[in-house]
């Protein structure tokens, strides 16, 4: 009896043991399946805000280049001096002839010093040029101008060769390597060639566009890319990606990377790079059944229009222009709704008017410069809104007036001008997105292209007889995701693309069977070091940082938003409130709910002052520069347009720009910015703010004239 009732003990106990560590390991599981979620829950919150910033950027790069189309229209040249000033400023992206090219960029006339220790480049190029150039930029050697215009003349006369579709077959090679956006991040390409191999007869790549702009490293991307294009003609193949476009250098940086590394020869690199960016073809099929473009596509794409499209004639797909003068007319006048009899009565006007209200007229002569600034400010108050109407993609107006930029001022008859249809065919495939629901609707997220359902994938797949299409264009955190039931795969190729351990890259790797199988990768090798939460501390700072940012650079609007909402004034309003009032300035379409921990200080009876917010907000970006704090929210609104505002004016991208150019551009700005200057005003104001007296002016002080004024104005 005893003995018996021993082991009964020890069952019950036993018993309860392992009942005790269930329970235990159930509540870990909970406890851990809580906080992976949280986790996962930062890091949407933190991928929702980089991406909402980069795509309200990309949307202000567009709303900027049609603002310039805007005041185009309104403005009317008082002598041939300044129309051959603005046609400069705003037409940088015609076409030269190929002799004047050319003779332009003729790099025979340049000498590679004794002294030049750098990597030598002799034509046609061999496997062992490919692996010298991989060295030297291991070792942040620097390739020699002459060299680098070489290596862009020969790549021209290859891709002028090319047709707009390439055609890869699996029968080749033992495989095609698909990579997606590099974005000037030579680290990520070193890796990719390091795990994958370098391209060779039986080791085929395509790389699907967007190689510059962000990184610091976008020439030495390229000048590799074209090397082994030329080397490997048939195994290496290049798609055109939407920052192969010389508007888009100009404000994401490799306009600025180009000037900086060929102090002498930058320009002519620069004309060089846009001229083979337009032949780049613009899309790749593998085996006749997978279809590589970068962007999308959108239920007007016709392959076929694109096999027969003249491509160089797109030097920037932002800058759609028309074809005549006249026929500019004819278009803007069926805009406004006026008849033929209408428009001859009105046949004496200095130039047709985007606009649905009444006009001057006649704009006042610019010999009177008070007056001109006058009306031109009242012209563009009055109908701004309306303008930004029709540039924000409204679904009722011609799409024409969406995207296109700049306005020709040249006369007369242009030649091999590019068609609408083809414009938009082309547009498309660079700029869109696919969407989870059905149909086709204009991108107003990124300000360009479309959004694209699966029933308009599945409708071009049936209709060309393809297995799946493949695209890049929008950073993803593993570095591929599938799509619309795995018939559209994105890919990413730059890693860490917003912040260190922010997302993998991958690319991905098509045998005879056409199943992928995908390669992720770090190229940051700090990032291997974090652990999953240390990595999203790190991401999710940055990215709150940036936001604060964004909404201390809206302060002044932000006010306003809010005190609709304080009716009794006392500086206080609902968190709710908040959050709807901060959505109705930024339209990032964040969770702002969500995110308010991370933005205001918690309160004991949910009411924010929003003033001492502000405040906070603006105590933070003083400590980083000493500047007023008015004018500091102005300079970090403002400060990318008016960026690529100085690149526009500097043509010859020397980073200085001349006090003509200043005072004739100022007069033609100077009402988007609300600020009113006589001549004398403008002399005064170039004085001043050349500080070491050079008789030219550079960004900083470029910067430092919007400030003054602004101060004048407060």
């Amino acid at each position: 009896m005893g003995s018996g009732s021993s082991v009964n003990v020890d069952y019950k106990y036993s018993l309860q043991k392992s009942e005790n560590a269930f329970k235990a390991a159930v509540l870990i599981q909970q406890w851990y399946r809580r906080y992976v979620a949280r986790l996962e829950m930062r890091r949407r919150c933190t991928w929702r805000i980089f991406q909402s910033i980069e795509y309200a950027c990309e949307q202000d790069q567009i709303k900027l280049h049609n603002f310039f189309s805007y005041l185009m229209e309104q403005f009317t040249p008082s002598s041939s001096k300044e129309r051959d000033f603005i046609s400069r400023m705003f037409i940088s992206g015609e076409s030269y002839k190929e002799a004047e090219l050319e003779k332009y960029c003729d790099y025979e006339s340049i000498e590679v010093p004794d002294s030049y220790t750098g990597p030598h480049l002799s034509f046609p190029l061999l496997p062992d040029h490919a692996t010298a150039l991989l060295e030297a930029f291991k070792q942040k050697q620097q390739l020699h101008a002459r060299y680098v215009l070489n290596l862009l003349h020969e790549t021209r006369k290859h891709l002028k060769q090319l047709p707009n579709i390439s055609h890869v077959s699996t029968c080749y090679s033992e495989e095609v390597t698909v990579c997606g956006d590099l974005h000037g991040q030579l680290d990520d390409l070193f890796l990719i060639f390091y795990k994958n191999g370098l391209p060779s007869p039986s080791k085929s790549y395509v790389f699907n566009g967007d190689f510059v702009d962000r990184g610091k490293q976008s020439l030495e991307v390229l000048i590799i890319l074209f090397t082994f294009l030329l080397i490997y003609p048939k195994e290496v193949h290049l798609n055109r990606g939407n920052h192969e476009d010389h508007m888009v250098n100009l404000r994401y940086g490799f306009t600025k990377e180009v000037m900086q590394k060929y102090k002498v020869h930058g320009k002519k690199i620069l004309r060089m790079f846009q001229n083979v960016f337009c032949w780049l073809p613009l899309a790749t099929l593998i085996d006749q059944k997978v279809l590589i473009l970068h962007g999308g596509i959108s239920d007007t794409t016709d392959l076929d229009m694109l096999e027969k499209i003249q491509r160089d004639k797109f030097i920037s797909v932002l800058r759609m222009k028309k074809r005549k003068e006249s026929n500019r007319k004819v278009e803007m006048q069926d805009i406004n709704g006026e008849s033929k009899s209408e428009a001859d009565a009105a046949g004496n006007e200095a130039a047709p008017r985007l606009s649905l209200q009444p006009q001057p007229a006649q704009a006042p002569s610019m010999a009177n410069r008070l007056e001109f600034s006058r009306w031109i400010r009242q012209t563009v108050q009055e109908q701004i809104d309306t303008c930004r109407r029709l540039v924000d993609i409204s679904e009722s107006e011609p799409e024409e007036l969406t995207y296109s930029s700049s306005v020709s001022l040249k006369y007369g008859d242009e030649p091999c001008q590019p068609h609408q249809e083809e414009w938009q065919q082309i547009l498309d495939i660079l700029w869109s997105d696919p969407m989870p629901q059905e149909g086709c609707r204009a991108n107003k997220v990124r300000g360009g292209g479309c959004y694209f359902g699966p029933d308009v994938t599945e409708k071009i797949l049936e209709k060309y007889n393809l297995q799946f299409l493949i695209r890049s264009h929008e950073c993803k955190q593993e570095g591929y995701e599938f799509c619309h039931r795995r018939k559209v795969l994105t890919i990413f190729s730059a890693s860490n693309y917003y912040e260190i351990g922010s997302n993998r890259g991958a690319y991905v790797k098509l045998g005879p069977d056409l199943v992928p199988h995908f390669v992720q990768y770090q190229a940051n090798k700090s990032a291997h070091m974090l652990t999953m939460t240390q990595r999203i501390s790190r991401v999710e700072e940055s990215a709150f940082r940036a936001l604060r940012e964004k909404l201390f650079a809206h302060t002044s609007a932000l006010i306003s938003a809010f005190k609709a909402y304080d009716e009794d004034n006392t500086g206080r309003i609902t968190l709710s409130n908040w959050a709807t009032a901060v959505e109705s300035v930024l339209r990032l379409g964040l969770p702002w709910r969500m995110l308010r921990p991370q933005l205001v200080r918690s309160t004991e009876d949910g009411m924010l002052e929003y003033k001492s917010w502000l405040d906070d907000l603006a105590m933070e970006q003083r400590s980083q520069e000493h500047i007023q704090s008015s004018l500091l929210e102005v300079i970090y609104r403002n400060r990318s347009n008016l960026e690529t505002i100085f690149r526009i004016i500097d043509k010859d991208h020397s980073g200085l720009i001349s006090f003509e150019e200043f005072q004739q551009t100022w007069k033609l700005f100077s009402s988007h910015m609300n600020i009113e200057l006589t001549d004398d005003g403008i002399n005064d104001l170039v004085r001043s703010i050349d500080f070491n007296k050079d008789g030219n002016i550079d960004f900083n002080e470029f910067l430092e004239a919007f400030r003054l004024v602004r101060q004048c104005r407060a």
